[in-house]
């Protein structure tokens, strides 16, 4: 079963005053939908814009997994855990929360700057704070989060290309940039897909190139 979730459906948040504009997929903050509070363990998904200065002050987090994917630009990272990091795209960047943490994120640079960022539900709470960057990952180099039974891929196709897609107890998949064709659905840029039971779907590029990020998870 496949749900088709477009871009434009999203709820709109953020602070157009401060310089930040964000896209939620799912029930997030003052933003409340019974139908729509997670998929699997993914609680969020959120697109962030922020020009440049804007960003976000210190604030907490605990028993979260959160991934952050750079669509353009370069976000600044520091944490309560002694973390500062520049992350650029291409790259990963992991916070796992667990039993708490602080953390600053900004944009520091002088373009703008589009992100997204994922947070997952560890299936243990607990445990000590930690951050991964992954600079350049490449396609055929999944990002394992054992901690919360999932696995992300990217999958950066030219026009025509075709790509399997990992069968998964369920899947979620979004469109970075350009169309793709899912399960008998073209998806543009921020659109999303939640499959269940995921088996032998291909994933191919409509027209132009098309960057593609895919969840499986293990329940």
């Amino acid at each position: 079963m496949i749900s088709v979730h477009r871009s434009e459906d999203r709820y709109r948040g953020g602070d157009g005053a401060a310089g930040i504009d964000t896209r939620h997929a799912l029930s997030f903050g003052p933003f409340y939908d019974p139908d729509n509070l997670r998929f699997g363990p993914i609680l969020a998904c959120n697109e962030e814009r922020l020009l440049p200065g804007a960003g976000f002050e210190e604030h907490p987090h605990s028993h979260t997994e959160i991934v952050t994917w750079i669509v353009e630009g370069e976000l600044t990272h520091r944490d309560s855990a002694g973390h500062s990091t520049v992350v650029r795209a291409g790259d990963v960047a992991h916070l796992s929360a667990a039993s708490g943490v602080r953390h600053v994120e900004r944009n520091d640079g002088t373009d703008p700057l589009t992100f997204l960022q994922m947070w997952l539900a560890p299936l243990e709470p607990g445990g000590e704070p930690s951050y991964t960057v992954v600079p350049g990952i490449a396609d055929s180099t999944p990002y394992a989060l054992p901690g919360a039974g999932a696995m992300l891929h990217v999958r950066r196709l030219t026009e025509g290309e075709r790509t399997a897609v990992p069968d998964a107890v369920r899947l979620y998949a979004h469109v970075v940039r350009g169309r793709v064709g899912l399960g008998g659905e073209e998806l543009g840029p921020g659109d999303a897909a939640r499959i269940a039971d995921a088996r032998s779907l291909t994933a191919v590029a409509v027209t132009g190139p098309a960057e593609l990020l895919l969840w499986e998870l293990a329940g």
